[in-house]
């Protein structure tokens, strides 16, 4: 794993004022996994996952927009899907900066 981040889609637009994720809307997320220094070699490829819950690593996700996701009910909890959409209309990418051979990365 090069890198890892737990984001709550509750808090996508504000910290402040957590908002639900509307089941089958198109909700774009940018997600910083600020800096991770790696060398991908040639051939190498990248994997992106996206889950709903990193259970048992982490709590366990209601997959219902609850006040408090430490209090929910057994009634909370439902299944998931996620959807990644990479269509012209609704395209989806991973931004990577590149150092290039000769400032002192490996080669």
């Amino acid at each position: 794993m090069v890198a890892d981040e737990i984001f709550r889609g509750r808090y996508r637009n504000s910290y402040e004022k957590p908002e639900p994720i509307v089941s089958g809307a198109v909700t774009p997320f940018t997600i910083d996994l600020h800096t991770t220094n790696h060398v991908f070699k040639k051939g190498h490829r990248i994997m992106v996952q996206v889950q709903s819950t990193w259970f048992p690593l982490y709590d366990r996700n209601p997959q219902t927009f609850v006040p408090n996701i430490f209090e929910a009910k057994e009634s909370d909890y439902r299944k998931a899907t996620e959807k990644v959409y990479r269509s012209k209309e609704h395209p989806s990418s991973v931004e990577v900066s590149v150092v290039p051979n000769g400032t002192g990365a490996m080669n």
